[in-house]
């Protein structure tokens, strides 16, 4: 594999992956539970609040709300308001597995992420614990027909 010898990534505080264009986080059945503890909400509640239902027709995923500029829902100008809490998503970028696809890709994301390239290097042990940890099935709402 390209990253062998591990790749360098350090979260640059840029923003870009939680802003700037529209897309979809989606939530794990673990994501939620812990998001809702953590602001002292229910499951239910936390979907009502924070989530919007992505409808897949014979079922929905959730995935977090976004502000009218797309930005994250949690994104505050201090950061992440739910940083101990955030999603597996938010805590495995970029080590996705479409971007670790091949080197090119990852130079590609690099475009976008200021992050790739800078900092510690991530051992292939860990980069291959954060992809597998990515494969954690999204939380799947079943669509009453």
């Amino acid at each position: 594999m390209f990253y062998d010898n591990g790749l360098r990534f350090e979260c640059q505080m840029c923003r870009y992956c939680c802003s700037s264009e529209p897309g979809y986080v989606y939530l794990t059945k673990n994501d939620i539970e812990s998001a809702a503890s953590f602001l002292s909400l229910t499951f239910d509640g936390f979907i009502e609040k924070y989530c919007r239902l992505v409808d897949f027709g014979t079922y929905s995923l959730v995935s977090l709300r976004e502000t009218p500029d797309y930005d994250c829902i949690f994104l505050s100008p201090r950061g992440c308001a739910v940083y101990a809490a955030r999603p597996l998503q938010c805590r495995t970028y970029p080590f996705w597995k479409n971007v670790m696809e091949s080197e090119e890709k990852w130079k590609e994301e690099g475009k976008s992420c200021p992050g790739i390239g800078k900092g510690k290097t991530i051992s292939k042990k860990e980069i291959e614990r954060r992809l597998k940890a990515g494969e954690e099935p999204p939380y799947i709402v079943i669509n009453k027909k």
